[in-house]
């Protein structure tokens, strides 16, 4: 449903488009709502002692599905009378939901077999966000008359946040994950980021950061599934007594698939050390489970470790953020040979501190509070773990791609051959490299392709006829000039692959000024002359170059030779 919508007729206009982008918002909301609600009308109808009618078991579907966007629920119905604050958000409904969003506005930006040109990349973020905020606002004024109605203010903060982030990383995806400033952005700021390579590095950092985060995600899923298999009996216990019929079973089955993520989010915690908190009055870490827990009856909470001081099994945790660092060592080190070892450090430390962030956010989402007194502070502290994070995968990760960049580096030096004919290559464009910056200008070459290569002028028969003889015309530290002639394709394709067809596409030699002197005859041009062709090197800009005099075309030999 979300990936084909009906077609808008060409008559329709930009209006009609900007408008579709809103309702793909509002049908990623209903889609998500509607897919909630069938499991828990499935539930309900199944139960065979249900103590609400179908508008609560809608209800109920409406607070769920607020809790899964990060909003803190409410509950009014419990044994007391007090009113309890629910916040642990269910992250595998969560991320179902910003999927759909993410989705929604990446399917906007694609063009359609019409022709449609999509809307701008700001107007369909706004539009599909706008569109699912409507839906969010409703459903949260409907759940306002139940049970389990959402705190005003979660659903500002963590709610919109989230959403907004979906709907973005849905347009950029569509645009092609471009890491650059927008159009808009100054000149100046595009060309320094040119310069120092911005966008390669961003994009290094970045996948390094997200395969640290997801290393310490598998990590904390291990450590679960282990412990669960370790307390395999007080797991089938707690699930065997929370209820005693088949509807009830699945219920309780459903929200702990739904948990999933939050326990390998707590075992990442714990792994990294600072662990998680079972209430106000006890943590639990891979040193000791300290304190009085207050601790529900659920099937994921029974592999918690035994209480008391902590042994050497659960000690082993600690290879979980080892692993999460040698990841980013492995991602930043492969690319280490093309940049300095400060690079290099630094892109791993950059890569440890976005994986900080990210641990930092999925920590803040798996926990919160169950209740009230004891059951205040539920999960792993967010502030902690975050900064534990970044501690453990720069102490691994920056070492280890150094070590990682030295190898490859010295495995590269010990297996290379052909440095001749790479050497001229190497020196060919490291001059051209210095004639860049003596000039100003456009660049020194550019990549032609189709009418435009068909359209070259053949070179001369003289050319390079000068490099024969391997005399240079002066020295660059004394502002002379000297001789300059591009490798041959032959003698680089044999050593360098796909040398013969860079050298045929590019144009080395566009600098050369275009004045009427081009148009002389055919033995006064310097390409026939049968000397070399020489670049002024002078540290001066202002000093001649061997450009030839501005008067007609003369017999001399001399003039014939410069």
């Amino acid at each position: 449903m979300t990936e084909r919508t009906p077609s808008l007729s060409a008559e329709q206009g930009r209006s009609a488009v900007l408008a579709s982008a809103f309702l793909r918002g509002m049908l990623a909301g209903g889609l998500g709502l509607g897919s909630l609600a069938v499991l828990v009308m499935m539930v309900w109808i199944s139960s065979p002692a249900s103590d609400s009618g179908p508008g609560g078991a809608l209800h109920a579907a409406a607070g769920i599905w607020l809790l899964a966007h990060g909003a803190e629920l409410v509950r009014t119905d419990t044994l007391s009378g007090a009113p309890a604050p629910v916040g642990v958000v269910p992250l595998m409904l969560t991320v179902v939901l910003m999927w759909l969003v993410h989705r929604a506005a990446r399917d906007v930006m694609e063009p359609d077999d019409e022709g449609h040109t999509p809307p701008s990349a700001g107007s369909v973020f706004c539009l599909v966000t706008g569109g699912y905020l409507l839906v969010v606002a409703v459903v949260a004024f409907y759940a306002k008359s139940g049970s389990m109605a959402a705190r005003p203010s979660s659903l500002l903060l963590p709610l919109v946040p989230a959403v907004a982030g979906a709907a973005g990383t849905g347009v950029w995806t569509a645009a092609g994950r471009p890491i650059a400033p927008p159009s808009w952005a100054p000149m100046r700021l595009h060309e320094a980021m040119a310069r120092t390579r911005f966008a390669g590095r961003a994009e290094v950092v970045l996948r390094a950061a997200a395969a640290g985060t997801a290393v310490l995600l598998g990590g904390g899923a291990l450590l679960v599934a282990a412990s669960l298999v370790w307390h395999v009996e007080q797991v089938q216990a707690s699930f065997l007594g929370l209820s005693g019929d088949w509807a009830g079973r699945s219920a309780v089955l459903l929200l702990a698939m739904a948990l999933v993520p939050n326990a390998a989010v707590w075992g990442a915690a714990y792994g990294l050390g600072p662990g998680f908190a079972l209430g106000t009055a006890s943590t639990v870490t891979p040193l000791a489970f300290t304190g009085r827990p207050a601790l529900p009856d659920f099937p994921l909470l029974a592999a918690v470790p035994a209480h008391g001081p902590g042994t050497v099994l659960n000690w082993a945790a600690v290879a979980v953020p080892v692993a999460a660092g040698v990841a980013i060592a492995r991602f930043t080190g492969r690319d280490g040979e093309t940049c300095s070892r400060w690079e290099t450090a630094l892109t791993a430390a950059l890569a440890a501190v976005g994986c900080g962030v990210g641990t930092a956010a999925l920590t803040a989402a798996a926990g919160g509070p169950m209740g009230t007194g004891a059951l205040a502070e539920f999960g792993p502290v967010w502030w902690l773990t975050g900064a534990a994070a970044p501690a453990w995968t720069a102490l691994i990760g920056v070492p280890g791609a150094l070590l990682l960049r030295a190898w490859r580096l010295r495995q590269q030096a010990g297996g290379g051959s052909g440095g001749g004919e790479v050497g001229s290559v190497l020196d060919f464009l490291a001059y051209a490299d210095v004639s860049e910056q003596r000039r100003s200008g456009p660049r020194w070459w550019r990549w032609r392709g189709g009418e435009d290569a068909a359209e070259r002028p053949e070179p001369g028969p003289g050319t390079g006829a000068g490099t024969e003889s391997g005399t240079p015309t002066g020295s660059p530290a004394g502002g002379g000039s000297v001789p300059v002639s591009p490798p041959s394709p032959a003698a680089t394709s044999a050593s360098v692959p796909g040398a013969a067809s860079w050298y045929q596409e590019a144009v080395p030699y566009d600098f050369l000024p275009t004045d009427p002197w081009h148009e002389r005859t055919a033995g006064d041009s310097p390409w026939n002359s049968g000397g070399s062709l020489s670049v002024s090197l002078s540290e001066d800009p202002g000093t001649p170059s061997a450009r030839p005099p501005e008067a007609g075309p003369t017999d001399s030999p001399e003039s014939a030779s410069s």
